[in-house]
């Protein structure tokens, strides 16, 4: 995700997107140079924290890598913020190839 990001910083600081990050992942993005609003960890709260954004209308789009053959150690809120992108009709991309298409239309 981080390498993801980095290698496409250019394009989300001249499009001027507002990154917001679980706290590890955001840490990561802040020693790289970027600038980003950092949540909780995700296991403390973060990806709530986000979908809670979501929910208000402040996220356009979701990249949440996640490793389908591994176990987060917060699932549920992994599942959480999935299902509420679907219910809020928010875009979301769980693998480089999806998050390659939502850079494109940027």
């Amino acid at each position: 995700m981080v390498a993801f990001i980095k290698d496409h910083a250019p394009l989300f600081q001249q499009k001027n997107i507002d990154l917001i990050a679980t706290g590890t992942t955001g840490s990561h993005l802040e020693r790289a140079g970027l600038e980003v609003m950092r949540m909780e960890s995700g296991p403390m709260g973060g990806d709530a924290q986000i979908a809670s954004r979501l929910v208000e209308g402040k996220v356009d789009m979701v990249i949440f890598f996640r490793d389908p053959l591994g176990k987060h150690p917060h699932e549920v809120d992994v599942n959480m913020l999935m299902r509420l992108c679907d219910v809020h009709n928010i875009p979301l991309a769980t693998n480089h190839a999806a998050a390659m298409r939502f850079v494109k239309t940027l």
